[in-house]
This record gives structure tokens, sequence and C-alpha cells, in this order.
């Protein structure tokens, strides 16, 4: 008890800490009010200094109040079994509405670039390839951040990894007080970092957590919403915002984002799974009654699915086809995701629109795209996880090539960008939502949080080499772009349509059934 009284307050005193080094970076910024808030080549002051000397301490300190009293794996006496016809409580709700800000927060972050570069280009006078360093470097950090932040949960836990990650966001907004283009690409890609541990260990929980019966839906929806809210935040931040205060004020709003998140911690429970695989019994006992969830004796366990059911079911590593497959959709996605919706605020601006038109598009996009949201939780839960999937990259590969027709300027519909921009929206929000939901429910528990990691790392990896592009000057026309990516796109969609398996339904325990010890959690991701 006294051990965990402690860690408790060092992770509030770690987050007190890494607030007050943001704070100290704030004289800095608003002393340039009277310049159009132009920092560049202004020398830091020691509040700053000592500002970063501070954040690096608190997030120390938070993540060794984040700790678990032990780590020592230790076999649970119990096991989970779900109510899989369960309704939905409160706490059910309140979870859903919490990953959901959580995920709007955590897209916002890599959406914020688009409209941030050319703002940075004119302050620092740099080219369009140098600028790309900064999404390139943001990227890196997402990507090295998926891969290592799901590794994480599967060792100390989802809930301290989703912190962990928030405090680490309210110290990378001091990207927005650096005077130099080289200290923000370092900051950006610790930002970066943050941004990408999130995306993945939410699922990961969220898909632990829900009833069976609700699961599908409620991953969908929530990760939909958070896509979606993400894009509109970024958007409707950099409109309302940016014409006062500058493309800067776009990273400080990490401050306030990530100290929501850390407010909102009491409400983020940890994986009663997690918990018993852990051997962690008493802790998964408070949570499963919050829930409403019950516990069954060791004998219970093999027969937690039932036979001639478990025996129709696919190996828990699944197939190398099924790897294959998320991973190309990932790569596409990112292709989307951080090239042609990055690249496409800097080419309305070249049409000669403002950057807030340009902002205002991308926002009325969003909220076109909301919609669907609710009509694809409902195909996801009801009707095929599978075929859902496919239908969003097939919507996706449509934007594609409406902006390919509307830069050969074939169709005059075309010539407002709301239609080719709302479907890729309408698509890359689409995808997005169902592929890490559809890996959390392919893989077992003890590998969920990497397997997850992998395929949003993957995600991120199409980013970085899209921005590899714009840093070696090679990024082609719009059109010419989103034609070469519609390719790769097009290419997963028949692999998804080919190998994937259908999830709808699927109770969790029927992985673990499947897996044996020596499918290990290498071999499990080696068909990743």
């Amino acid at each position: 008890m006294l051990k965990e009284r402690r860690n408790v307050f060092a992770f509030w005193l770690g987050s007190a800490v890494v607030t007050v080094g943001v704070v100290l970076h704030l004289p800095m910024f608003w002393m340039a009010r009277n310049t159009g808030f132009v920092l560049a080549g202004m020398p830091m002051d020691a509040g700053m200094l000592w500002g970063m000397v501070l954040i690096v301490l608190g997030v120390m300190a938070a993540g060794f109040g984040l700790l678990p009293v032990s780590i020592e794996v230790r076999p649970p006496r119990e096991f989970f079994a779900p109510l899989e016809d369960a309704p939905l409580r409160s706490p059910h709700w309140m979870l859903m509405s919490v990953i959901t800000v959580a995920l709007v927060i955590d897209i916002m972050k890599p959406a914020s670039l688009g409209f941030v570069t050319p703002g940075m280009r004119v302050e620092y006078g740099v080219d369009r390839a140098t600028v790309a360093l900064l999404p390139l470097s943001a990227l890196a950090g997402t990507t090295i951040g998926s891969f290592v932040w799901g590794a994480l949960a599967d060792i100390y836990g989802r809930r301290a990894s989703m912190l962990l990650s928030s405090v680490m966001f309210v110290g990378t907004s001091i990207c927005g007080a650096m005077p130099s283009f080289g200290w923000n690409v370092a900051m950006c890609f610790l930002m970066g970092a943050a941004a990408g541990g999130m995306l993945p260990v939410a699922y990961a929980l969220l898909a632990e957590i829900m009833p069976s019966r609700h699961r599908g839906w409620c991953l969908v929806l929530v990760g939909g919403m958070g896509a979606i809210g993400g894009y509109l935040a970024a958007s409707g931040m950099s409109a309302l915002l940016q014409p006062h205060f500058g493309w800067r004020i776009m990273w400080f709003l990490n401050m306030p984002t990530g100290l929501i998140l850390i407010g909102l911690s009491p409400f983020i429970p940890e994986s009663a799974r997690f918990l018993q695989q852990m051997g962690r019994g008493d802790e998964a006992h408070s949570t499963l009654a919050r829930f409403g969830d019950v516990m069954v004796a060791p004998m219970q366990r093999d027969s937690g699915v039932p036979a001639s059911r478990a025996a129709l079911l696919p190996a828990g590593r699944g197939t190398p086809g099924t790897g294959t497959a998320l991973t190309l959709a990932a790569l596409a996605w990112g292709l989307v995701n951080f090239g042609v919706l990055l690249w496409l605020p800097g080419s309305l601006v070249a049409e000669g629109r403002s950057m807030g038109l340009a902002s205002t598009i991308i926002a009325k996009s969003s909220v076109i795209a909301a919609p669907t949201i609710a009509v694809l939780a409902y195909l996801y839960g009801v009707w095929s996880t599978k075929w859902s999937l496919v239908t969003m990259i097939a919507i996706t590969t449509l934007g594609l090539l409406a902006i390919l027709l509307r830069g050969i300027g074939s169709l005059p519909f075309l010539a407002d960008p709301i239609v080719p921009v709302a479907l890729l929206m309408v698509g890359s929000s689409g995808v997005i939502s169902i592929l890490l939901p559809y890996t959390a429910e392919s893989y077992p528990l003890r590998i969920r949080g990497r397997a997850t990691g992998w395929v949003a790392g993957c995600s991120k990896l199409g980013g970085l080499i899209a921005q590899g592009f714009s840093v070696l000057a090679m990024v082609p026309g719009l059109g010419t772009a989103a034609l070469l990516i519609a390719l790769p796109a097009a290419l997963s969609l028949a692999l998804i349509a080919a190998f994937g398996q259908e999830t709808r339904g699927r109770d969790l325990r029927e992985l673990e059934a499947k897996e044996t010890p020596s499918n290990g959690a290498a071999q499990v991701l080696s068909t990743v």
C-alpha cells in the first residue's frame, strides 16, 4: 500500500513539474506578440533552459510513478469470463467517451503538421524540401512510439502506457517556443513519439474491456469519431487561432489537451485481462466489479470456449497472408494520411487560396465525413468486419482517383475540392477506425499490444516514405501522387479481400484457446 501511494504521488508530482517547465516557455512566446509571434533567431532565456530540465525530470518522475509495484508474471489463480451478452453499463460508456477524447487529441497532433509548415517555412526562410524535415521527424517519432509503446503495454500495462504518453504530450508543447528550425525538428520527434504510443494501446484496452456483443461497433465508433474529431479539431483550431497567434499556437495546444487526458486518468482503468495475465488478481477483481463482469475457477479456463467452436477457429497467430495484408493496408493508409492530406493545404495555397480557406475546406470535409462513422460502426458490428474494411479502402482509392481527375480538369464539378477531400476523409478515417480494432481482435492478449503497435507503426512508415520524397524535393504533383498511392491502396484491398478473416462476434478467449506455448510472441508477430 505504501508503494502504491508513493507511485501515485510520483506520477502527479511529475505531471506538475512538466507543466511548470512548459509554463516557463510562455513568456518568450508572448514577448513576440508585437512581431506576429515570430521567434526565429531569438536566444533562449534562462527560463526556457530550466524549463527543459524540469520537463525531463518530470517525465522521469511520472514514468516511475506509473510503474507497477511488481512486474513479475505470476500464474493467475482464476480467469476472466466476460459476460458476452452483457448490456453496456455506465462505466463502459464513460470509458468510450474518455478513449474518444484521447484519440481526438492523439490524431490532432500529426494532423496539425499540414497547417504549421507553411507558416514555419516563411518564418525560418527555408525551402519546401527543408521544411519537410519537420513532418519526417514527427512521423519517425510516431513510428518508433507505436512499436515501443505497444511493447510497453504488454509489459507494464495499457493504462500506464497511455498516461505516460499524455505526460509527454504536455512536455512537447514547448515546440511552439523553439527559436530555431533545428529545435523544432528535434522536439517534434518527441511529440511524434508520444502521439504514436497512444493509438494502438487505446484500441487494445478498449477491445479487452468491452463485451463481445458490443465490442465491434464500439471500437469502430470510438476510432471513427477520434479520427474525424482529430482532423476537425486540427483544422478548426488552425482556422480559429492561427490568424491571431501564428502557427506556433498549434503546438502550445499540446499542454491543455495533455492536461485534459491526465485529469481524466481516474476514469481510465487497467485491463482486467492484462491484470490477470500478470497475476494481479485483486486489482482484476476491482476492475471486474466496476464493469459488472465475473471470475471463474481455474478448471473452467479451457472450457471457456465451446470445444465445437474452438476446433473451427484459426490459430491464434493468424496466417502469413493476413499479416501481410494488414501491414500493406497500414502502409497505404499512411501514404494517404501523411502524404496527400498533409500536402493538400500547401497545394490549395499554391492555387491561390488562403490558409484560412484551406483550413475551412478540410474542416467542412471532416463534418461531411462524421455521419458515416455511425453507419460504419453499424456495418462493422452487424454486417462484416472484413468487408467493412475492404469498403473503406475502396472509398479511399476512389478519393485518390478523384484527386487525379481534378488535377486533369476533365470533370468540372471536381473543381471544388470538397468532393475529393470528403471522399479521402471518409475513406481514410474509416480505414484507421477499422484497421487497428480489426488487428486487436485478431491476436491473443499477451502480444496484442505489440501486434497492434506493429500495424500502427507501419501506418506511420507510409508517412515516412511520403515525407522522404518531400525532403528529397521529389514530390510529384498532387494528381500524380494520388495515382501512385492508389496503386498500393488497391493492392491492400485485394489482399484483405483474399486473406482477411472475419472477426465479427469473436470471443477473444477463442484466440487464447488456440494459442499454445510454442506459439510465442515472436512467431505471432512474424506473420504480421
